[in-house]
């Protein structure tokens, strides 16, 4: 069952004062609450009703932003959720109750110009107006991408727009290029308005992406659900990938998203699940240039808001 952001807002007012400490237990069973982005790469939650156990029903919020999602975590309104892993470590920094159990995705970016301009490669960003979406793991990527062209944010002319409105922006002319997350590029491209300048995956931080995560106190007094749910992520990523026209049937029924967009994006999209060591070196990586560029004051404590045990166990088992 899919729910908008919208629709769950007077339960979460209703249920702020009681902290929504647990999943809700039904005569049924137990309903969780899982975030998600309304995003190709955020696909896996969308696939969750394939995989649910017995006694279990998953229900999904869809969120605009990766900061939506990682605070309805902080806040209990959902149990679990995806988000980008730079919406991830600025709760983490802030000290907010975060923490990360698994992977989601990644790849799943580009850097888009108009297909009839002249921007041909990232130098070309100079003195334009380029679509970024503040606070996201994009953001993070393109200052360092600019860094590495001997260039800063001061380069371009940097506009907040919403990844769901980053191809339209370009399609009318409010930004000659924009730093975005599929299916936006995919729409662009397809389109016919839009051109890929960059995969911008050449940083140290590679192509991560988005994560998994919930609450700490979720980690500590229900270690059991977090295993079942991470199960059921495995299952519906590992699904995701080996069965590209379900995962696209599923986007274009519970999303709205169109075919021909999505046949551009999904090659650029990596569903995945596990807490690797590399994928652990290079969020840590990440919360360093997110320290560099002033984006965060402190580095999380790695030590809460990593747990990597669930993955490492399941990773063990054959699902």
């Amino acid at each position: 069952m899919t729910l908008t952001r919208r629709s769950m807002l007077a339960t979460t007012l209703a249920a702020g004062a009681a902290g929504l400490a647990a999943p809700a237990v039904h005569a049924q069973g137990v309903t969780v609450k899982m975030g998600a982005l309304r995003l190709i790469h955020s696909i896996a939650p969308f696939l969750y009703d394939r995989f649910q156990p017995d006694g279990v029903r998953i229900e999904v919020i869809a969120f605009e932003s990766p900061t939506e999602a990682k605070n309805a975590v902080v806040t209990r309104s959902v149990d679990f959720a995806a988000f980008g892993v730079a919406a991830g470590i600025l709760g983490a920094a802030a000290r907010e109750p975060v923490t990360l159990v698994g992977s989601c995705c990644d790849r799943g970016m580009a850097v888009v110009a108009r297909k009839d301009g002249n921007i041909q490669k990232l130098a070309d960003l100079k003195g334009r107006k380029v679509g970024i979406w503040p606070g996201s793991t994009q953001e993070v990527f393109i200052l360092e991408r600019l860094r590495m062209e001997g260039m800063t944010i001061r380069d371009i002319q940097p506009i907040r727009v919403s990844f769901s409105e980053m191809a339209i922006a370009l399609a009318r002319g409010d930004v000659e290029a924009y730093v975005g997350a599929e299916p936006g590029p995919g729409v662009s491209v397809s389109s016919g308005i839009g051109k890929i300048v960059e995969y911008p995956y050449s940083t140290p931080m590679g192509s991560l992406n988005m994560v998994f995560g919930c609450h700490a106190e979720t980690v500590a007094q229900r270690p059991d659900l977090v295993r079942t749910m991470l199960r059921v992520h495995r299952r519906a990523s590992e699904f995701g990938m080996a069965n590209r026209d379900v995962t696209i049937e599923t986007a274009v029924a519970k999303l709205g998203m169109k075919r021909e967009a999505l046949e551009v994006s999904l090659p650029n999209v990596e569903l995945n699940w596990q807490m690797t060591p590399e994928m652990l070196t290079r969020a840590k990586t990440y919360a360093e240039h997110m320290l560099s560029l002033k984006q965060i004051r402190a580095l999380p404590d790695f030590n809460t808001f990593f747990e990597p045990k669930f993955s490492d166990e399941l990773a063990k088992s054959a699902a």
